[in-house]
């Protein structure tokens, strides 16, 4: 009878064969420990900044969200709020925009946000993080970032804009750190004296007053400063401004946490094919045993139970580790970032107890489940395989694979054709055909791994045969006699690599097509644009005169049309990049014809108007509020003498588009109130903001390409215990033990890149679909070679790292004693 007590003797025999088994699930339980508890920091941390930003102050005023777009306080609400009894103190926050210089005179290519700094302390929300706090009228703060772009340090004089545009200079005193202020992120910050900010800001507005009340009286303040100001503005108290400005924190902790834990599933994923393959593999060595537990009175209900509790023991085991090991990770974690100045943010990467408890109990299930179909198998063994022969232990018959085999097929079909659909099909149903087509495609070849993973390894043999002679030949049969432990094996790694090329292929794919729409094709490369919304006639007379540099004026007018505003813009699209969309359409407007936009409506065409058929981007790419793009002939009829309200600049021949940035600099050198924005600089912030999703995708998945190495790692040590006598036999007729560990090794590396490969080639496919679907473009703009050059030498590193033990086993190994072994 297969008791408890036979099951626990059994499984401290199997326990070194079962152990890198056990470290697959731990890392996967670790892993999901970390994720959670580092979705969570994240999340606090975004929680904590906004606090952060609502400021110490004890009430608070703002505009009503339902007002204007750009809703402000109105001037006297502060005296009023001043009024009210209770009330201490009132500090307005005021921002506005404002031009910062660079040593060669030129304006930031951004607007700087413009920020009052109250004098009174206990009011300050803003942090600094060098220098001094600016009080007095001649000086100033900058952020520490943009302090570096322009090379001041607290003590120089900066070179800024007044607000009517006149050059001027302030004492820096200190640099602000921006971390508590998220509202201005990525953006030059300057800030002021609430006494001087007006004469560095234009479009000047109160955004917020911040009321100092006596201690336990701020509820009571806040309804007498709400009855005063009257209905139009929010009165809250702090503790309720922080409330609500970290309301989202929940929306945004399940988005990050169901993100997280979907590469955690990946990783559990391949964890469980890990333990469903090393069981299999136990089991069909301990055949014999197992059919004598059926000759001594055991059921197949027992041996089943036997198996499985095996599975249990193996899950409470592992999980345990991973647990401890989640724990200390993410203790040390926590450790490591507080050495770090993280500003008004502290992080704890610890998460909750009942993280813990569900994380032990996903590894236990997720191990029960992975040996469902071992034990079955196990179950199905009879007793006459005590006698000796072959006798495969399979958990189903004959007619039931062959339905399984005919379902996979049918899964791998229906993938493949809705692939087909995909490729072909408009937006947005390609997008839900290549989505569910890579997915049951995919299931297929994991399910048909041990038909279609072997022919790989068959030709990536080819060059192992030919350069390490009868030690390549040897590792390539190894790896043909058991075709479904080589396909089990390397789908581990085919899962990983699939889902990170994809995911590259991906970013790849509609990054190129966001490089077409942010740089190569915009109107131009660069384009002018100034506060008051007019470029002047010298920066196009500067610009004009460079002989490598051609600007094409935008002007615009805006039309009431039933009721709605219309606007239309117009350039000389010969002034306009070549490459540009829709340009070649717009050197073939008619007087009185018209490109119009995607918000462009029949409805809102303006009389004299006459919009050729179809949509274009043109009118949005040349100004951000067109509707409709005319020639500039078809908008002076309509609209005498417009202003020039933007221009883009484009380059003549091959010039470099750093150079082309210097020529134009160098022209606008004395009209400092005319801004450059370089479309290639956009571009490259988008690129490397796709690339850091990349490089954050890679290192979850690098959890499951850890645990498929160490299921590569745990299938070659059952490979040496089986073949065992056979090792013996290579040794006796004078194989070395260089040659012996030459062939583990090179079954590992193979084992490794047909995992690698296969899923290099889905992940190519699937990413250039998805991508395409998206943007319906047909080619791949930078092909992630680099990216998977690095994952096949990863995978190399994996085998050889997986061969280490193995190897060790069999140089240990007596070649009397491994004759002798059954």
């Amino acid at each position: 009878m297969a008791t408890l007590t036979y099951t626990l003797k059994e499984f401290r025999g199997q326990a070194r064969r079962l152990l890198l088994t056990g470290a697959a699930v731990a890392v996967g339980v670790a892993f999901l420990v970390l994720a959670v508890g580092g979705s969570g920091a994240l999340v606090s941390s975004f929680s904590q900044l906004a606090a952060a930003e609502v400021g110490p102050a004890a009430v608070q005023v703002t505009p009503d969200p339902r007002g204007p777009d750009r809703p402000a306080v109105p001037e006297d609400a502060a005296a009023k709020a001043a009024r009210v009894a209770g009330v201490d103190a009132v500090a307005a926050r005021r921002t506005g925009r404002a031009t910062v210089l660079t040593p060669a005179g030129r304006p930031l290519d951004d607007p700087a946000v413009a920020l009052s700094l109250t004098g009174d302390p206990a009011l300050r929300w803003q942090l600094t993080d060098g220098g001094r706090w600016a009080t007095a009228p001649d000086e100033v703060m900058l952020d520490s970032t943009t302090a570096d772009r322009v090379g001041v340090r607290p003590g120089d004089r900066l070179h800024l804009l007044t607000a009517t545009g006149e050059r001027t200079s302030a004492l820096l005193a200190g640099t602000l750190d921006t971390r508590a202020a998220p509202s201005t992120a990525g953006q030059p910050v300057l800030g002021a004296p609430d006494a001087t900010i007006a004469r560095y800001a234009t479009g000047l507005r109160t955004t917020q007053l911040d009321l100092a009340v006596k201690p336990g009286a701020e509820r009571a303040a806040a309804d007498a400063v709400r009855t005063a100001l009257g209905d139009d503005l929010r009165v809250r108290t702090g503790a309720a401004s922080v409330d609500a400005a970290t309301r989202d924190s929940s929306t945004l902790y399940g988005i990050v946490l169901v993100a997280a834990l979907s590469f955690v599933l990946i990783a559990m994923a391949v964890a469980r094919m890990v333990v469903t393959n090393t069981f299999s593999v136990v089991l069909s060595q301990q055949i014999r045993q197992l059919a004598l537990l059926r000759c001594i009175g055991a059921d197949r209900t027992e041996v089943r139970r036997h198996v499985r509790r095996q599975g249990l023991l193996l899950g409470i085991g592992a999980s345990l580790v991973g647990l401890g090991a989640g724990a200390g990770a993410a203790a040390g974690g926590t450790l490591l970032l507080s050495t770090f100045d993280l500003g008004p943010v502290t992080v704890d990467l610890m998460p909750g107890w009942y993280v813990f408890a569900l994380a032990f109990l996903f590894g236990v299930l997720l191990t029960l489940l992975a040996v469902r179909a071992p034990a079955k198998a196990a179950s199905a063994v009879p007793p006459v395989a005590a006698l000796g022969g072959a006798h495969a232990a399979t958990p189903d018959s004959a007619g039931s694979r062959v339905v399984r085999t005919v379902f996979s097929v049918l899964l791998l079909g229906a993938g493949a054709a809705l692939l087909a659909v995909g490729s072909v099909a408009p937006a947005p149903m390609s997008l839900l055909a290549v989505t569910l087509g890579a997915i049951l495609s995919f299931f297929g070849v994991l399910r048909l791994a041990r038909w279609l993973l072997p022919p790989v390894v068959t030709v990536l043999a080819l060059p192992a045969r030919r350069l390490f002679g009868t030690t390549g030949r040897l590792a390539a049969q190894q790896l043909h006699r058991n075709p479904g432990r080589t396909g089990s094996a390397a789908s581990a790694l085919l899962v990983g690599v699939t889902v990170m090329v994809a995911a590259a292929t991906v970013v790849s794919t509609t990054g190129g097509s966001l490089n077409d729409l942010l740089s190569s094709r915009q109107p131009g490369a660069f384009s002018l644009v100034t506060d008051k919304k007019q470029v002047p006639q010298e920066a196009l007379d500067a610009i004009g005169r460079e002989k490598r540099l051609r600007v094409a004026p935008v002007r615009s007018a805006t039309f009431e049309v039933n009721g709605r505003k219309t606007v239309v813009a117009a350039a000389d699209p010969a002034l306009l990049n070549d490459n540009a969309k829709d340009v070649g359409r717009a050197r073939t407007l008619a007087e009185g014809q018209a490109l119009a936009g995607s918000t462009g409506k029949e409805a809102d065409v303006p009389p004299g108007l006459k919009p050729v058929p179809g949509t274009s981007s043109l009118p949005f790419s040349v100004l951000p509020v067109a509707s409709y793009f005319v020639t500039p002939g078809t908008l002076e009829r309509l609209a005498p003498r417009t202003v020039v309200s933007a221009a883009w600049v484009t380059t003549v021949g091959d010039l470099p588009h750093d150079e082309a940035r210097k020529l134009l600099d160098r022209a606008l050198a004395d009209l400092p109130t005319v801004r450059v924005q370089d479309t290639d600089a956009e571009a490259e912030v988008m690129r490397s903001m796709m690339d850091r999703m990349v490089m954050v995708a890679g290192v979850l998945l690098a959890f499951s390409m850890l645990i498929a190495a160490l299921g590569v790692a745990a299938t070659l040590m059952l490979g040496v215990d089986e073949r065992t006598r056979e090792i013996g036999m290579l040794r006796a007729i004078g194989l070395g033990g260089g040659q012996l560990r030459a062939m583990l090794t090179l079954e590992a590396v193979l084992l490794s890149l047909t995992g690698a490969v296969a899923g290099t080639v889905l992940g190519l496919v699937y990413g250039w679909l998805a991508g395409r679907s998206v943007t319906r473009s047909y080619g791949i703009e930078h092909t992630p070679a680099l990216m998977i050059a690095g994952l096949l030498g990863v995978t190399v590193l994996i085998g050889l790292t997986a061969a280490v033990l193995p190897a060790r086993r069999v140089r240990r190994m007596a070649v009397v004693d491994a004759l002798h072994a059954e």
